[in-house]
């Protein structure tokens, strides 16, 4: 799990470090009704990661987020408002075992505006400090393609 700071710096992490410095994990369905699992606070969780940087050796100064981007194994992403966080989760288990459907965790987002309920398989969390990026959550797949495969062409059946 990659999890990239609003001044850039990247950590990596697991989703069970996650869920023990947020201090409280909870059944998902107490804030998404019919899902099962634990998860952990989002915005709980990055208080304690930024605050357990703060205290470590070095300068480290975070500017308050305005976005979370979230990226997945299949390569679909969303940037989604602060604000619309507050409910937010990250489910990291079920029955105390690793998700096998959305590993490493999955994020819900109970209050959000967007159709985006929930990113499965979300492998970076990147916090972005940039007000011009609007009140709008934004989201769909990347579909990046390497130039090696360009230089292929398109395969016919």
């Amino acid at each position: 799990m990659t999890v990239i700071m609003p001044n850039d710096v990247t950590f990596t992490t697991t989703p069970l470090a996650m869920a023990e410095l947020s201090g409280e994990a909870f059944p998902v369905e107490a804030r998404v009704p019919g899902a099962v699992g634990e998860g952990f606070d989002l915005r709980q969780w990055y208080s304690a990661f930024r605050d357990s940087l703060m205290e470590s050796p070095g300068e480290h100064h975070f500017e308050t987020p305005t976005h979370l981007t979230v990226r997945a194994a299949d390569e679909f992403q969303a940037t989604i408002p602060w604000n619309q966080l507050s409910g937010s989760l990250l489910q990291y288990a079920i029955e105390g075992q690793p998700l096998s459907k959305g590993y490493p965790i999955r994020l819900y987002v109970p209050d959000g505006t967007s159709a985006c309920l929930n990113v499965k398989s979300v492998t970076t969390l990147r916090f972005i400090a940039d007000a011009a990026l609007g009140d709008e959550a934004i989201y769909g797949f990347l579909n990046e393609i390497a130039p090696s495969q360009l230089s292929k062409g398109l395969k016919s059946r």
